[in-house]
């Protein structure tokens, strides 16, 4: 590189034949040093500074001849401080270079990280300069080489309308597997083992959503408490993979091991979408640490009022100031990074709407940094997804994204939970609910928030659970969280759950002994001999009462998870609700890296029931073109048998009414799907969110057809191939207003029944 060139390279530590070439951003800078590190040097006593003596546009650049892979490096930055004015630099504070790829150790919470002088609780004045040398308790970038052998891989490319996502955490899904061998438990080498893989495949989601993997850090209060932050959602790196999910010990090899899980996921036809935190730092608020951004240029990094203090939409303290060209670049250089040297198919957008707050903390669609990002030529073209929603005004936007992004639907996790929990709970009290229609809604691909840009229901990412919140058997089990672990007073966490615990709070007391606790046989044969409702019945013994409480729970279970899959849009699977894992009732367990978080992958007999159930869900999705709409249903009847490609039906056996819609007490649906212009099967499914059975009326069909009972939530497993049920044979077709006395069935107390129609 020449040093008297106007242009810098690219930003961060480029390998030359010569030696490293380094780029650091500090527009507000008056000198900028590399500080050089012998490996093993955790102490700062090798450190060897060498001044970037370039700068052009903010951007700091130089060489250093002789350096090799490996190398161990920091930043400091001389400046003003003058808090007032947001310039916080301070020469005395090793700083992580934004743009490493590699990261050794980890922050080591003492006063010295700390720009600002703090005592031994870390408590201090924001305003006064701490002059102490940091080196010793930060952790040190490290230059790689990018080069690895990705043979013939291939991204899988997944279509949109044939995507089951599956949101995991790297250590939670792998910690206790059996089949893993236990050096590679918790690491992206156990993600990537075939006994990993096997569960994928035969589950049936296509692709995997890594909770963030970019090299975080833990907060001081959560260290001070013997916890840590183990979701990750605290980054430090942005294109530095976390080295603590390595089973390689060094800094390059958990780098090649991370690219390595990529490649291998890639050959079983697997995505791998990065969970990505591009909205705050791990740095906090002004009385927080200096490790980076806060050092190099804390005015253009962060979102700043006219006091040089944060504005926080985030509730972590700070927020990136995407409004800043050289921030949108590095967030931008950041996703190009992980897409053309890592491989990742795609990524989901944490807190996404402070990612587009203009000037007046306002969010707009075409905030330039999306605009950029959807007009990149590489970034444009993988899976974008927005978590739609930040803590600041007006901060809830979910259907406001632009296209490409697809987006977390919280409108269907709160439909559904609402229809299946808390209604539920209502009906036992004979108390009217919510009525069917916000469901339908949902159901049909949510047309009212995806229906402008021509976006379709593929936009709706839907999900019932994910990492943040009960898991989908503790929405069964719980009215309340149960956060006391965390530290917080139970203060922490969601209040809004819409769970139901179906009369008792948590675990109950096993039943006696001899009394089987799974309350229904297998081999799918319903769930049947349980009381309507699982709230304890006077006069009936304890033992059953456990039972049918049970029965019911797998139940609801079982409906939450079908509704999802089910549905039009793309389902998303939250890891371990699979098989009914349960975090206790802790809806915030984002500081608990033990067994509250980590699965067991030991299976009680009804949690291998509920993995069937799913697999077999996933199969009758992916088998049914229906189930997968690019484009909303016209709501057209065809004319070829005056069919509507899409119609709902009462429980008489008619299309629905107005005065049924609209009626709170109106707490079964019949969804009709017409396969035929897709070239599959037609379905029948009825949602009933009843504590009573009720009887129904099948609509009429076409001359000929066939209602092919598929399955029936409650069946505690599904059936054989091959073993389905004829429900009713029309002979004849008659007006959907005179259906025959023989076209009626029996719909179970809270139940899904889903028929096949064969013409």
């Amino acid at each position: 590189m020449s040093t008297s060139g106007d242009l810098p390279p690219d930003l961060g530590a480029t390998l030359t034949r010569e030696g490293v070439d380094f780029a650091v951003y500090a527009g507000h800078a008056d000198a900028v040093e590399i500080c050089l590190f012998e490996p093993g040097d955790t102490t700062g006593a090798s450190e060897r500074r060498v001044q970037l003596k370039n700068r052009t546009h903010g951007t700091w650049f130089g060489s250093v001849p002789g350096l090799r892979a490996g190398a161990r490096y920091g930043v400091r930055v001389h400046g003003p401080w003058q808090p007032d004015q947001g310039l916080r630099h301070n020469p005395d504070k090793l700083l992580m270079d934004p743009y490493a790829r590699a990261i050794e150790g980890q922050v080591t919470w003492r006063p010295e990280v700390f720009g600002h002088v703090v005592d031994d609780r870390l408590d201090g004045d924001p305003d006064v300069r701490d002059r102490r040398n940091s080196a010793a308790y930060l952790p040190r970038a490290v230059v790689v080489d990018n080069h690895f052998d990705w043979g013939d891989d291939c991204p899988p490319q997944v279509p949109w309308a044939a995507t089951v996502i599956y949101e995991a955490h790297v250590r939670n899904l792998t910690k206790l597997h059996p089949g893993i061998p236990e050096p590679l438990r918790g690491t992206y080498a156990g993600m990537a083992h075939p006994a990993t893989i096997e569960h994928l495949l035969a589950l049936g989601v296509t692709a995997v959503e890594l909770q963030p993997v970019h090299a975080f850090s833990h907060e001081p209060h959560l260290v001070g408490r013997g916890l840590t932050n183990h979701w990750g959602y605290n980054t430090l790196g942005f294109n530095a993979p976390h080295s603590a999910y390595a089973a390689a010990g060094d800094p390059q090899g958990a780098l090649d091991e991370f690219k390595g899980m990529v490649k291998l996921l890639h050959a079983a036809g697997l995505e791998v979408i990065l969970d990505v935190v591009y909205n705050h730092t791990c740095e906090q608020g002004r009385d927080g640490a200096t490790l980076s951004w806060r050092g190099l240029d804390n005015r253009a990094y962060y979102r700043l009022d006219e006091r040089g203090h944060d504005i926080d939409v985030t509730g972590c303290g700070n927020t990136l100031d995407l409004r800043h060209p050289m921030v949108a670049r590095m967030v931008l250089d950041s996703l190009r990074y992980w897409v053309e040297l890592c491989h990742v198919d795609g990524f989901r957008f944490d807190l996404a709407v402070a990612l587009g707050r203009g000037r007046d903390d306002g969010y707009y669609p075409n905030h330039s940094f999306l605009v950029a990002l959807r007009t990149d030529p590489v970034l444009s073209r993988v899976k974008l997804i927005a978590e739609p929603w930040d803590l600041g005004v007006h901060g809830w936007r979910t259907g406001q994204f632009p296209p490409p992004f697809a987006e977390w639907n919280d409108r269907f996790r709160d439909a559904v939970r609402t229809f299946w929990l808390t209604d539920v709970a209502r009906s036992t009290r004979h108390e009217p609910g919510h009525g069917v229609r916000d469901l339908a809604t949902r159901l049909s691909g949510s047309e009212d928030l995806f229906g402008r840009r021509d976006r379709g229901p593929t936009a709706s990412i839907n999900y019932v659970t994910a990492h943040d919140g009960f898991t989908l058997a503790d929405t069964t089990a719980y009215d309340r969280k149960h956060n006391a672990a965390n530290g917080e007073g139970n203060q922490d966490g969601s209040d809004d759950n819409r769970s139901w615990n179906h009369g008792i709070e948590g675990t109950p007391a096993p039943p006696q002994s001899g009394v089987p606790q799974s309350g229904a046989p297998r081999s799918g044969a319903p769930d049947s001999g349980a009381p309507e409702s699982g709230v304890p019945q006077p006069g009936v013994p304890e033992s059953d009462t456990t039972s049918a409480l049970l029965t019911m729970r797998r139940r609801s279970i079982r409906n939450l998870l079908a509704t999802e899959l089910l549905a039009s849009g793309v389902p998303m699977i939250n890891a371990g609700d699979e098989f009914g894992r349960s975090q206790g009732g802790n809806n915030n367990t984002y500081c608990q890296d033990n067994e509250v978080s980590w699965f067991s992958w030991d299976l009680e007999t009804w949690q291998e029931d509920l993995l069937v159930t799913t697999r077999f869900l996933t199969t009758l999705r992916g088998s049914t073109p229906v189930l997968g709409q690019r484009f909303f249903f016209p709501g057209r009847r065809m004319l070829r048998d005056g069919v509507a490609d899409l119609q709902w039906f009462a429980t008489d056996g008619v299309p629905m009414r107005y005065r049924t819609w609209d009626d709170p007490r109106t707490r079964t649906l019949a969804m009709f799907l017409d396969g035929t212009h897709v070239g599959g099967q037609s379905l029948l499914i009825y949602f009933h969110g009843d504590a009573q059975e009720t009887e129904v009326i099948l609509p009429t069909q076409a001359s000929g057809a066939t209602y092919r009972l598929i399955w029936d939530s409650t069946w505690e497993r599904p059936l054989p191939s091959g073993q389905g049920q004829d429900a009713q044979r029309l002979a004849d077709p008659e007006p959907a207003s005179r259906p025959r006395p023989d076209g009626s069935v029996t719909l179970a107390a809270t139940s899904i029944r889903v028929y096949g129609i064969d013409r």
